[in-house]
């Protein structure tokens, strides 16, 4: 088997299967159109079917190939149907963007006033869910001897920020998560990268930082373009990769 350092990890993105969670807005939805963009085929995945089926009319209108998929990556319950859906409408999955996330309650409060159950959702979201999912999408892409598998990190990953407890914990749960998977993987084809995108102007963003200068924030548009850049590029596994400093 190869070993990590010596596979070319370049992918293109042309006919690919791909999904993205968190698809119905911000960051996903931007990474949805441009995966389609680039020629594949994309499941979009997010928890209100409304939202999600006019982003998949709209990627259709510019040509691209699109499917919505209705349901909450942090469901047990719900993880098999997704995966299922996915897989029979896109077919094999080269591509999986785990992109769904939350902050839990807002306004962001102090860890220690935040509850244990508000705690373990965010975790089922951020960190479980992805998990999931990749347990069931990464023997396949093993067998077929390639995919990537993205995970959306964050700063708070890296860095104490005070009333970010529950969403910085998860992160950096998911990016030790990305390492481990990168790992076990070495060989196999299969790539697994944890991608911190920066500040965005998003509904997330808003929600946590309601105060924050808009103007100084990258559109989701143009982060999603560089991300799926670096998706073509050759990234080794295992790599936390800053996207704002990021250079093809």
């Amino acid at each position: 088997m190869l070993a990590a350092r010596d596979y070319l990890w370049s992918m293109q993105i042309q006919g690919q299967g791909a999904v993205v969670t968190g698809a119905s807005r911000g960051l996903g939805r931007a990474l949805a159109e441009a995966l389609a963009a680039k020629g594949a085929r994309v499941a979009l995945v997010a928890r209100e079917a409304g939202p999600l089926a006019d982003v998949v009319a709209q990627i259709r209108g510019t040509g691209g190939i699109a499917h919505a998929v209705a349901g909450d990556v942090g469901d047990k319950q719900a993880a098999h149907r997704i995966a299922g859906q996915v897989q029979g409408l896109v077919g094999d999955v080269g591509i999986a963007i785990h992109n769904a996330s939350t902050l839990g309650p807002v306004p962001l409060r102090l860890l220690l006033d935040t509850e244990c159950e508000d705690l373990a959702a965010v975790l089922e979201t951020n960190l479980i869910g992805p998990f999931r999912l990749t347990k069931i999408f990464a023997g396949a892409m093993a067998l077929r001897g390639a995919g990537t598998i993205v995970h959306i990190s964050s700063d708070a990953a890296v860095e104490a920020y005070s009333r970010w407890g529950a969403y910085g914990i998860s992160k950096a749960a998911q990016d030790h998560l990305s390492r481990v998977l990168a790992a076990e993987l070495d060989g196999t084809g299969v790539r697994v990268l944890a991608v911190d995108p920066g500040e965005m102007d998003t509904r997330m963003h808003a929600d946590a930082v309601p105060d924050a200068d808009r103007a100084t924030l990258q559109r989701p548009a143009d982060v999603a373009k560089r991300l799926v850049a670096l998706v073509e590029s050759e990234v080794a596994s295992g790599t936390r990769i800053a996207l704002p400093g990021w250079q093809p």
